[in-house]
């Protein structure tokens, strides 16, 4: 066995993905030394951003000075690869990245987009952030999230509970909260 498959076992990956919208607050906020220093505090080695339509073009590095190693690509017919791969995700709230991200049993940080209008995802997102399931942020508090995140805290999120989203669909039809 050669020292290269020893550093791929060994390699925590930190998937970000904006899906196939452009956030790039997102991908400048996790480019961030604040946030890269944060991240391989806690044992992460790697950070691959899908950046999606975005213009932002986040810094490539493979070491040295830098505390991640850092890739990133437009678009991929594979995500669901990438999420599997991931040891954390940094996830757009689009409810498909959160759900997909959440069945597999990554831990996750859903990260709003403040630029859309009418943001039904965020209230998602703070939903399933008060039940445990994932953290949540905006691109200017990241750092603070990831640096106060506890993974073990997070509760595993069971598919068959559609209690989250049919909380938000009666709050959306004017129906009170139980």
């Amino acid at each position: 066995m050669g020292d290269s498959e020893v550093d791929v076992k060994a390699q925590k990956t930190v998937f970000v993905t904006v899906g196939t919208t452009s956030f790039d607050a997102l991908v400048r906020a996790v480019d961030t030394h604040e946030v890269k220093e944060e991240l391989s505090k806690r044992g992460y080695t790697r950070l691959l951003i899908q950046m999606g339509r975005g213009s932002y073009i986040p810094t490539k590095a493979e070491g040295g000075d830098e505390p991640l190693a850092v890739d990133y690509f437009t678009f991929s017919s594979s995500i669901a690869e990438h999420l599997r791969a991931a040891s954390l995700v940094i996830s757009h709230a689009g409810s498909g990245s959160i759900f997909e991200t959440l069945r597999l049993g990554k831990p996750l940080i859903v990260v709003v987009n403040e630029d859309l209008m009418d943001n039904h995802q965020s209230e998602l997102a703070e939903e399933l952030a008060d039940r445990k399931h994932l953290y949540y942020g905006r691109p200017q508090t990241l750092h603070h999230v990831v640096a106060d995140m506890n993974l073990d805290s997070l509760v595993p999120y069971h598919p068959g509970d559609a209690t989250p989203v049919a909380k938000l669909i009666n709050r959306f039809l004017g129906f009170a909260d139980d």
